[in-house]
């Protein structure tokens, strides 16, 4: 059974954010020096600087996927004691 829980979305808004911005600045790099380049029959003719828009599909795909796999994988189950309870010998309090 999944549990419902609501996306944290300032997280992935934060990570949209870096990832797109990070994308922006090495696909221009990398199109503007030559290292990598698209033949132009092939791609939208839109551009963010000098590289495709379609660039940014792996980024879009990553804060959209990565999210939803995480929460339907569980992710990371943090299990807590509950208050007042005795902690175990060597545990940060």
């Amino acid at each position: 059974m999944l549990a419902r829980r609501s996306p944290r979305w300032r997280g992935i808004g934060l990570a949209a954010i870096v990832l797109l911005l990070a994308t922006a600045v090495f696909d221009n790099v990398l199109v503007a020096t030559g290292i990598v380049g698209y033949d132009a029959s092939r791609i939208s003719g839109m551009l963010v600087g000098v590289a495709p828009l379609e660039d940014f599909a792996y980024a879009v795909a990553a804060v959209v996927l990565l999210p939803s796999l995480w929460s339907l994988t569980g992710g990371f189950e943090t299990r807590r004691a509950p208050r007042g309870a005795p902690q175990p010998a060597g545990a940060p309090e």
